[in-house]
C-alpha cells in the first residue's frame, strides 16, 4: 500500500467528499493507505503541500487569488472541486419561517472571521440587499468557539458550517434560518489541491479514481448510508442530525457529479472577492487551476 496524507484546512460534514475516499474503502480499493488531519496552527496547507508533509489538501481556489497578490506565484494547483457553493448557515434564537436577510439589520451575528467565510457572508449581504455595516458582526473566535459562545447566550445569530447548526437546532439551542449558499450561488468555493509535482504521478491518478467514485457516492447513495460512513469523523454528532446535514447540502446544490473547477465558477469565486476588496484585479485561471489527475 501506498501512503497519502490528506489534510483538512477546517473539518465539517461539508467536506463529505473528501471524507468518504477514507471512511469507505475507495482509497484502499486503489492501493493507497490514507492518513488525515487537520492544518495545524501557524501553518499554511500550500507550504505542507510544498514541503511534502500531505499529498492533498482541502483548500480552495482564493488561496491562489491571495499568492498572486502577494506577487508571488503558487506552488500548487486546485484540481479538482468540492463544493459548489458555501456551506454556512445561519442558526437564530427563534424559528423564523419567513427570514429575510434584512432581518439581520441591528443585530449581533456572531460570524466566522476567516478570509473566504467573511468575504461569503459579505458577498450574500450584498445580493441579498444588505448593509454589511448595520450589522453588528461579532469576531468570537474559531467554529468551536463560535457554537459555545452562542450556545451561553451570546448574540442573536450565529454563522456555522453543518453539522453544528443542525446540531443546535436538534439541542433546542437555536434553529436554522437560512443557507449562505441561496445567497452566494454556484461558485467554487472548496476544492482539492496539491503540488503540479505529485498530479503527474500515479499516486494522484490513483486518488483521483477514489475520489471520483467517493462524490458519486455522496451524491447518489441514501442520506442515511453516506451520513453512517462519515459518522466514525464526527464524535458526539447525532446520527439524524448528520443524515440532516447531508440531506440539506445536498437540497443546497454543494456536491454534483462533475469534479472539474469550471471557469465559472472560478470567476464567481473571483466577483466576491472583488467585492470584498482582496482582489484588485482578476488573475489568469491557469496560474491557480489543473485539470483532474488522470
Amino acid at each position: 500500500m501506498t501512503e497519502i496524507h490528506i489534510l483538512f484546512s477546517r473539518f465539517s460534514a461539508f467536506y463529505s467528499p473528501l471524507i468518504a475516499t477514507f471512511a469507505r474503502p475507495f482509497l484502499a480499493d486503489e492501493g493507497l493507505e490514507a492518513s488525515h488531519a487537520t492544518l495545524p496552527s501557524g501553518r499554511t496547507a500550500a507550504a505542507m503541500l510544498a514541503d511534502g508533509e500531505a499529498s492533498v489538501a482541502q483548500s480552495a481556489v482564493s488561496q491562489g487569488f491571495t499568492t498572486l497578490e502577494r506577487g508571488e506565484t503558487p506552488a500548487i494547483r486546485h484540481f479538482a472541486r468540492i463544493n459548489d457553493t458555501d456551506g454556512f448557515f445561519l442558526v437564530g434564537r427563534a424559528a423564523e419561517p419567513g427570514f429575510s436577510w434584512k432581518h439581520l439589520a441591528g443585530r449581533r451575528v456572531l460570524v466566522d472571521h476567516g478570509g473566504q467565510p467573511m468575504a461569503m457572508f459579505r458577498y450574500a449581504c450584498h445580493r441579498a440587499g444588505v448593509d454589511y455595516a448595520t450589522i453588528e458582526a461579532v469576531d468570537a473566535g474559531g467554529p468551536d468557539l463560535m457554537e459555545r459562545a452562542f450556545r451561553g447566550g451570546e448574540g442573536d445569530y450565529v454563522h456555522l458550517q453543518g453539522p453544528a447548526p443542525q446540531q443546535l437546532a436538534a439541542d433546542g439551542a437555536g434553529h436554522v434560518v437560512a443557507a449562505v449558499g441561496r445567497a452566494v450561488g454556484a461558485c467554487a468555493f472548496s476544492s482539492l489541491a496539491a503540488t503540479p509535482e505529485w498530479l503527474a504521478s500515479a499516486e494522484a491518478a490513483a486518488f483521483m479514481r477514489a475520489y471520483r467514485k467517493a462524490r458519486a457516492f455522496v451524491v447518489d447513495a441514501p442520506a442515511p448510508e453516506v451520513a453512517a460512513a462519515v459518522a466514525p469523523c464526527f464524535d458526539g454528532i447525532d446520527p439524524a442530525v448528520l443524515c440532516a446535514t447531508i440531506e440539506a447540502y445536498r437540497g443546497l446544490g454543494c456536491w454534483t457529479p462533475g469534479v472539474d473547477i469550471t471557469r465559472t465558477a472560478y470567476e464567481a469565486s473571483e466577483d466576491v472577492f472583488l467585492h470584498a476588496g482582496l482582489l484588485s484585479r482578476r488573475h489568469d485561471y491557469d496560474a491557480v487551476c489543473a485539470p483532474p489527475p488522470g
